[in-house]
């Protein structure tokens, strides 16, 4: 996990996740990687692969404009999701700054295999109206979508990644989550990861590899 405070900073909680998360790696890799399908991706720069995808669990979110977010709206196009919230102070505009500009250096033959779904852990204060006009700011053809915290609880922990809130202080709260950015396949199996640094011209070159890859 990386935290989305200003990097050089820790914390125990940070550490205790980080051992977590390793745990969890361990548990997919020997009990549900077994019969997924295995995708045959391109040679990438920035995405990092999984040696084989990991099928994720059933799941129901409620995207900006009203519509279900769930596992079949992952299958048919490649989906890069990113788990944040409208108040992080750094990591998340940065990270959606980035996408913006990947988006802008891909194609439009590629942009019709690819989408990027912004995914609110923070769903008290995140309404559907702020989501809507946050990630409309970085590009509106983004997908912005939140939920229960069951609902996110089961689908992180699902895609190895964590989150947290602290304890409010003088009325407001921030949440430690992970930075990473996950890449879903068209079949909705996760198949690898990117870590930052973000650089968008080899994620971009990346992402079109995948779009081209005839999954």
């Amino acid at each position: 996990m990386i935290h989305s405070r200003p990097a050089g900073r820790a914390s125990a909680n940070w550490l205790i996740l980080i051992a977590a998360v390793a745990a969890a790696a361990g548990l997919w890799a020997g009990g549900h990687w077994s019969g997924v399908r295995t995708a045959a991706l391109p040679e990438m720069a920035s995405v990092v692969r999984y040696p084989v995808p990991r099928a994720l669990p059933e799941f129901q979110l409620v995207r900006s404009d009203g519509q279900p977010l769930t596992r079949a709206d992952w299958n048919g196009r490649w989906n890069i999701a990113f788990f944040g919230y409208t108040h992080c102070p750094d990591v998340c505009p940065t990270t959606l700054a980035t996408f913006k500009q990947v988006w802008k250096l891909l194609d439009a033959d590629a942009r019709e295999h690819l989408r990027f779904d912004f995914i609110s852990v923070d769903p008290a204060r995140d309404t559907p109206e702020l989501l809507a006009r946050y990630v409309a700011f970085f590009n509106p053809e983004f997908i912005a979508a939140t939920g229960s915290d069951a609902e996110l609880t089961r689908l992180t922990r699902a895609l190895g990644l964590v989150y947290a809130r602290s304890e409010p202080k003088n009325g407001t709260y921030e949440v430690d989550h992970s930075a990473s950015v996950v890449v879903i396949d068209p079949h909705g199996n996760q198949v690898g990861v990117l870590r930052p640094p973000f650089e968008a011209a080899k994620i971009a070159a990346d992402l079109t590899a995948l779009a081209r890859s005839g999954e």
